[in-house]
């Protein structure tokens, strides 16, 4: 009897303690108000800096020209396409596509109910949807899109295999696959004292498995089939738009103090977060920004 009783009690504990797939949803959920706050059109990733074209004051162009830079590696013509965009927050980088390409169609998949309902809200057409999907598993027909990207996403999951390879079953053959992300350059047992502690705080404060090795992505990526993998890294790029992070941190709070409003864990979570992030640009031994395509 004390036995069972024990059992029950460990029982009860383990599913009180949210996994980490659960812990997503409730930030996403939550911290939609930070990225507005980041975004005026809800772009949830870093931006792309480019001489001449961006003004580094200007965040949100910046965030969209990120969105421009995939969708080029995408191959987006004039001709009628499909594609998946894996993790689509608020579905921004979805309007941008649907903006500037005629043809195009996008299906975006989130785990965050949240942001289905008020994501579909804002694209209001038929060329794109917002589904509640996982995309580790997403349900669809093998060889169902002509493309599929991932902006700061995969790495909720570590950049795992089995989303890899998810992603390789549902695209079509010769279609191409773009993540824009961080990664890790070394494993984590192979770094310094303070690029471990940026690494769990990045985990810890954005519910991230683990961020992927950029070398075993690589690896996985050509191993499950993915030809022509090509893997650039963008931190220069990046780095413009990391440097808002302490401004935008410190006007939200004031923001939040002025009007003596409390901050919300998930923006707690999400703060801390964006220092972490900071802090990763500056051990370029240790961490990147890359922009990784590959083709099916």
């Amino acid at each position: 009897m004390k036995n069972l009783c024990l059992l029950s009690y460990l029982k009860k504990e383990f599913q009180t303690t949210p996994s980490n797939k659960e812990q997503v949803i409730d930030f996403y959920n939550e911290a939609t108000e930070d990225y507005r706050f980041w975004s005026n059109d809800l772009n949830m990733h870093f931006g792309y800096f480019d001489l001449f074209k961006t003004n580094p004051l200007k965040r949100d162009t910046m965030l969209n020209r990120m969105n421009k830079e995939v969708f080029k590696r995408l191959n987006v013509t004039d001709k009628k396409k499909h594609i998946v965009d894996l993790g689509c927050g608020m579905g921004a980088s979805i309007r941008y596509g649907l903006l500037n390409y005629p043809n195009l169609a996008v299906t975006g998949l989130t785990i965050s109910p949240f942001q289905v309902e008020k994501g579909n809200e804002m694209l209001n057409t038929e060329r794109g949807t917002i589904l509640n999907r996982d995309y580790r598993n997403t349900s669809f027909k093998e060889n169902s899109f002509d493309g599929a990207m991932a902006i700061e996403s995969l790495c909720h999951s570590g950049c795992s295999t089995d989303a890899l390879e998810e992603t390789y079953r549902i695209l079509k053959p010769g279609s191409t696959f773009v993540i824009a992300d961080a990664f890790t350059k070394k494993d984590f047992n192979e770094m310094n004292s303070l690029s471990k502690y940026t690494y769990k705080g990045l985990c810890e404060s954005w519910s991230l498995e683990n961020l992927g090795n950029v070398n075993r992505v690589k690896t996985d990526l050509e191993n499950l089939g993915f030809k022509d993998v090509k893997v650039q890294n963008i931190w220069y790029r990046v780095a413009p738009s990391v440097l808002h992070v302490p401004f935008t941190i410190s006007a939200f709070i004031l923001k939040k103090l002025f009007k003596k409003e409390p901050l919300k864990p998930e923006s707690i979570k999400n703060l801390k977060g964006s220092f972490f992030a900071l802090l990763s640009s500056l051990s370029l031994t240790n961490f990147g920004y890359y922009i990784i395509t590959a083709k099916k």
